[in-house]
């Protein structure tokens, strides 16, 4: 039997534990797919579907509420910027009592490739009130990031993670923010490639505060982060997800016993290093089938199955679906 200890294996690695665990964590590539800058007169609301990618919202002037399911109205200011990281399904709205439209609904006007701008329905018949309130102006994209929508990581991530909540403890948002806001009030020429290069690395900066704070439970990823140990195992085996790793493998990788790192793993990441291994090894198999278009058997080969079977009553398992549903759904 295992002595349980409550106290987090102590931290005698060097700094090169963490820097791993952090180059995988903020090696998170995060791409602009197309990005809007929208031009609404009060009384408005926008609702935005549930989609694969993440959202992102920067208020630049106006301020107005947002809204995700089954949660209360979120005001935003000028100069705010959220992140939606799992793309859930919202509302944006001047005012929390107006009847909503759905995003899609309204017509776009391309600016340049990705970019586009977005009118309000009061503004597109021309019934604005425009002598008698500026509008709420807003830049909203749909950022995809190099992970499975599934992975860990994303679902770990809060539902709406905003940048002032984080910019405290990360000075390059502030400097972000600033700089979206001048291209924003200026509107010199290229302005709207401007932003939205700004707001990849916003993200981004978001994502590494969200990181570096430790804004989350004390278990999982962000626990790993501040226990170089472990993450230089987690590190290890998203480097090489293909490997046999077994739990004597991976204590080696710890430079530990085997019953003190499974502890220590179980008490840090949440779950046994056995059931964290398959799920790594699952994601890594979703990606090569559905993004890729790996045979199923090619996959199970890889990934060190027996038989392309018990393969797939794994990735059942795990992902809840067979892998050849996944062929045919896509990425």
């Amino acid at each position: 039997m295992l002595a349980h200890s409550s106290s987090p294996l102590p931290a005698t690695e060097p700094p090169a534990g963490r820097d791993l665990l952090t180059q995988v964590l903020l090696g998170l590539r995060l791409d602009g797919v197309e990005y809007g800058r929208c031009l609404m007169h009060a009384p408005w609301a926008i609702s935005f579907p549930a989609q694969r990618e993440a959202s992102f919202h920067f208020v630049a002037n106006g301020g107005c509420w947002l809204r995700t399911p089954g949660s209360d109205w979120l005001r935003l200011n000028p100069g705010d910027a959220v992140l939606l990281p799992r793309g859930s399904s919202h509302t944006l709205a001047s005012a929390i009592d107006v009847a909503a439209v759905d995003m899609d609904s309204l017509a776009r006007e391309p600016v340049s490739e990705s970019i586009y701008l977005v009118r309000g329905q009061a503004d597109e018949a021309g019934l604005a009130p425009h002598a008698a309130a500026e509008p709420s102006v807003m830049f909203c994209g749909t950022m995809r990031f190099n992970l499975d929508p599934l992975h860990p990581l994303l679902a770990m991530m809060p539902e709406v993670m905003r940048a002032d909540d984080l910019a405290k403890r990360d000075p390059s948002v502030p400097a972000l923010l600033e700089a979206m806001e001048r291209e924003v009030a200026f509107d010199r020429i290229g302005a709207c490639g401007i932003l939205a290069r700004l707001a990849d690395v916003l993200a981004a900066s978001i994502i590494r505060a969200w990181v570096e704070c430790g804004c989350s439970d004390s278990t999982g990823w962000i626990a790993a982060v501040h226990c170089p140990r472990i993450g230089k195992v987690i590190a290890a085996i998203h480097a090489d997800p293909q490997r046999d790793w077994s739990v004597p493998a991976l204590a080696e990788v710890m430079g530990a016993s085997r019953s003190s790192f499974a502890e220590a793993f179980t008490r840090t990441v949440g779950e046994s290093p056995a059931k964290y291994v398959a799920k790594v090894k699952m994601f890594q198999a979703r990606r090569w089938i559905s993004q890729e278009g790996m045979r199923v058997a090619v996959a199970a080969d890889r990934l060190g199955y027996d038989s392309e079977a018990s393969f797939s009553r794994a990735f059942k398992r795990i992902m809840g679906t067979p892998p050849s549903a996944v062929r045919s759904s896509g990425p």
